[in-house]
């Protein structure tokens, strides 16, 4: 087994045996615990009591973080004319039609989020099998496919957080940075937690949240009291 290193152990010491914490305790410890020489990104993952191969039991959505992600978010719009123009002065970052289509082809993805007016979709179409396995297929469910760009654009520009239920139901996203302030993070998970609870398909049966962990890029992850994180 590989040694290991003197940040890595103290961090898994300082973890151990600390589980089910309130979102303040996890948050104040993960955060102690991202000691890198960058800013980490705070990540939550949630593991849902779902089979995501059943339409009726797929979780998805979108949330706004009130203190948003930390992070620059590249944006990208298919659009033609008035919208694209509209697109360009709300702050995206690439805009285009079937030029856009072809870069993308060619395997050139530069972008975070992708959105759409309606009339493009049957170009944007072409590239179900490029952009949906990177969860960044324009969807009307979540906003991305919308004659309303320019909100769209400043919404995702603003530290909106799309989700999606992996296979095995689990979702995860980043929350903030390490360089937040602690009442700044748990507010941006607690506004997580709450999506996720809201978008709890028809079909789940059972206990839906299952689990919920809070880690940095690079520390290891502590568990959440569930029922507290969720307000039940």
């Amino acid at each position: 087994m590989a040694k290991l290193g003197k940040r890595t152990r103290a961090a898994r010491e300082a973890v151990a045996g600390k589980e089910n914490l309130s979102i303040e305790e996890a948050v104040a410890l993960v955060k102690s615990n991202a000691t890198s020489k960058f800013d980490e990104t705070i990540e939550i993952a949630m593991n849902l009591g779902v089979d995501t191969r059943h339409a009726d039991q797929m979780v998805r959505g979108v949330v706004g973080l009130p203190n948003g992600t930390g992070k620059a978010m590249r944006v990208a719009v298919f659009a033609r004319g008035p919208k694209a123009d509209e697109a360009k002065e709300a702050g995206a970052d690439i805009v285009g039609a079937e030029d856009l289509m072809e870069t993308i082809q060619g395997g050139t993805i530069e972008f975070d989020r992708c959105i759409a007016t309606p009339d493009m979709m049957p170009i944007v179409g072409r590239l179900g099998k490029v952009l949906g396995p990177r969860n960044l297929m324009p969807n009307p469910k979540v906003g991305t496919v919308t004659v309303d760009v320019k909100t769209a654009v400043e919404a995702a520009k603003g530290g909106e957080v799309q989700f999606k239920a992996e296979k095995g139901g689990v979702v995860h996203a980043g929350v903030g940075k390490a360089s937040f302030d602690e009442a700044k993070l748990v507010e941006n998970v607690r506004a997580f937690v709450s999506a996720v609870a809201k978008a709890k398909p028809s079909g789940a049966k059972g206990t839906y949240m299952k689990k919920i962990a809070l880690s940095s890029t690079m520390g290891p992850g502590v568990t959440l009291d569930v029922a507290a994180a969720a307000g039940e």
